[in-house]
């Protein structure tokens, strides 16, 4: 991946900017430091004896056990209970979390929803370890960062061509052709309040055409979609399977399907794909544990970014060994739209909000 993240400065205008929050690292050893920006702050104490370790996360179900390898090399001494959720499920756990905490870290969980947890000041100011080499587009802007991110993932189509040419259909290239009749029925999507390919899709498209457009468009495409699913890449597997043959996913999953043997194309809309980033931060509490940190600093060491790198184009450091996955025919990068994830994160109740207004009668039952 010559290009790769060094393109990903030049050609993104990313603003991920939160107000000044001030804050100091928490201490070490059990020492008490004060972590929040006012005088009357509250105090952190370090856990440096527990081995218990609770992550909340929404990377895929089959990512996490492969990650996890060399942490669990490290550290076999350390107990880590993964608590696994869609990216909107996750984030209202949190928040409905917030005076009882039980995550001690955030592993992978949307920039945008950390953002929220961030304005609830639910986060932990922490720099991991190597944080210095992760490009300034994909961290927290704070003098000492209050999340950092590891990768990024975009939207896409995931396209059954079999089942296309039993309708005799043209695979769709861009949103626009996604919203033409013939495609009635045949789409399904991830629910934006459940899932966040759903809300990286919305909020990118919010973006992309502007408030007015994008809700006048996302009525024209609701007419086309037969379900809207509670997860980001549930609409792959049902277009893998021909079940619905198009599916708005996300490109690491359409790729894993066609890896799988499914008769798959995966698309990247013409008009460019709506886009986020999987990003990790300690939680606020009035004990933090130690091998919380650990964690943190581990989450961006060489070892585990080779391992994102298997699963994403985009990784928020830049590096000699980085590239671009098979099933990616161009640097991903040139795909993404212009981007204000803060912005986003700022909407994200009222966009969610709207949508549901509109669009929330043919989501599925949730379990």
């Amino acid at each position: 991946m010559k290009k790769s993240l060094g393109s990903a400065v030049a050609l993104l205008t990313v603003a991920l900017m939160l107000g000044a929050c001030g804050g100091k690292v928490a201490g070490t050893d059990g020492a008490k430091t004060s972590a929040a920006p006012s005088t009357a702050a509250a105090e952190v104490t370090v856990d440096t004896k527990s081995k218990d370790l609770t992550v909340y996360t929404a990377l895929e179900d089959d990512q996490i056990k492969t990650y996890l390898t060399t942490f669990k090399a490290k550290y076999p001494d350390v107990k880590v209970n993964i608590v696994r959720d869609s990216t909107g499920i996750v984030t209202a756990k949190l928040l409905a979390e917030k005076d009882n905490t039980q995550a001690d870290v955030v592993w992978g969980l949307a920039a945008t929803s950390l953002l929220v947890l961030d304005q609830n000041s639910m986060l932990e100011p922490y720099a991991p370890k190597g944080v210095d080499r992760i490009l300034p587009d994909f961290k927290d802007k704070n003098a000492v960062t209050h999340w950092v991110g590891i990768d990024a993932w975009e939207t896409a189509f995931i396209v059954n061509k079999v089942e296309m040419e039993k309708r005799k259909l043209a695979i769709p290239q861009s949103y626009e052709d996604l919203a033409k009749p013939e495609y009635k029925g045949l789409i399904t999507m991830p629910n934006p309040s459940s899932s966040g390919t759903g809300f990286l899709t919305v909020s990118g498209l919010v973006q992309l055409k502007g408030n007015d457009a994008a809700w006048d468009y996302m009525n024209k495409l609701h007419d086309n979609i037969a379900m809207y699913v509670h997860s980001g890449s549930k609409p792959a597997k049902l277009a893998g399977t021909g079940e619905y043959p198009i599916g708005i996913s996300f490109g690491y999953r359409g790729i894993q399907e066609k890896k799988a043997g499914s008769p798959v194309e995966v698309v990247f809309p013409k008009e460019g794909s709506g886009w986020d980033v999987e990003a990790n931060a300690l939680m606020k509490k009035k004990v933090v544990k130690q091998v919380a940190k650990d964690f943190l600093d581990w989450a961006i060491t060489d070892d585990v970014m080779k391992e994102y790198n298997k699963n994403y184009a985009i990784l928020a450091i830049k590096t000699d060994s980085a590239k671009i996955p098979d099933g990616y025919s161009v640097d991903p990068v040139k795909q993404l739209i212009k981007n204000d994830l803060n912005d986003a994160a700022k909407k994200r109740d009222s966009v969610l909000a709207e949508w549901d207004k509109r669009f929330n009668a043919k989501s599925e039952p949730k379990k």
